[in-house]
């Protein structure tokens, strides 16, 4: 079993985004709205603040009470997409509910060219078609470890349990477009085992604890774990149980140290693009 090191192929990429932000004429920008007192959502923000003052982005916070409302801050997007100084704007999920928030309507307000999270029905569509302006984060997280790993996806059969907007739809895309034959399984899915065992990649991205067990892998796999289940504490355990698959598979990614690591690090090539995009510097 070989371990998909999140961290260190995170850092490799980081490096190189460095590298190119050292030779821009503009400073990237990333400003994320946060509303409310979510603890996870914290530790997320937090992360990506410390990404941006790593690679010399400039990084805005906006900081705001659960209660601030739909209305005000729609004004809020529609200000900094009106800043030509921001180049990515992101809203950190989940909202707080009860306070009457429709997160699609604020995704739709984000424009696309400044949709970093690559959310907005156009960067969807483009994705869709195959021509990405931005890559999702952590499908590109997961393409990213592949490729480092030398690990093609070329008529190989990619599994991918889960079907969220976020992970499992835009998945399946890029392992298409990289010549994958995809399933995509669900919570609906009937004999699940037996389209997870025809997995030459599983990808789990359900959000249950430990949802898939040795018995559900076939022997050489290649694993790769998304899911992110905080336990009591600090603990963050994954939707595989790692100790028992690992034994089965060839590759496989920990819970924390791998995908997660991945998706901060494909954001800040997003702001990367994005800021590219603002001064016509893209190929």
């Amino acid at each position: 079993m070989n371990l998909l090191n999140g961290k260190e192929v995170s850092a490799k990429v980081l490096e190189r985004i460095a590298a190119e932000t050292r030779a821009l004429p503009v400073q990237p920008c990333l400003a994320v709205i946060i509303v409310g007192e979510d603890p996870a959502s914290r530790i997320y923000v937090n992360n990506k603040k410390k990404a941006c003052e790593q690679l010399g982005f400039r990084s805005l916070e906006h900081t705001l009470p659960a209660d601030y409302g739909q209305e005000k801050l729609l004004e809020l997007i529609a200000a900094l997409n009106a800043d030509g100084t921001v180049h990515g704007i992101l809203c950190q999920a989940p909202l707080p509910r009860n306070h009457g928030y429709d997160e699609q309507a604020l995704c739709r307000a984000i424009s696309p060219d400044k949709d970093v999270d690559a959310f907005h029905p156009v960067n969807v569509g483009k994705i869709s078609l195959g021509e990405p302006a931005f890559l999702p984060c952590t499908p590109a997280g997961v393409m990213e470890l592949l490729r480092d790993a030398g690990i093609s996806l070329e008529g190989k059969h990619v599994v991918v349990v889960g079907r969220s907007n976020i992970v499992g739809k835009p998945m399946a895309a890029l392992a298409l477009q990289a010549n994958a034959t995809v399933t995509i399984c669900h919570s609906r899915t009937k004999n699940l085992a037996e389209h997870t065992r025809r997995a030459d990649i599983l990808i789990a991205a359900v959000g249950i604890l430990h949802f898939i067990t040795a018995d559900m892998v076939k022997e050489g796999a290649v694993v790769i774990d998304v899911g992110m289940n905080r336990l009591e504490g600090k603990k963050v355990r994954g939707d595989v149980d790692f100790d028992s698959v690992a034994e089965k598979c060839s590759y496989i990614t920990p819970v924390p140290g791998g995908v997660g690591a991945m998706t901060i690090a494909m954001l800040m090539q997003n702001t990367l693009t994005a800021a590219k995009l603002a001064v016509n510097l893209t190929d």
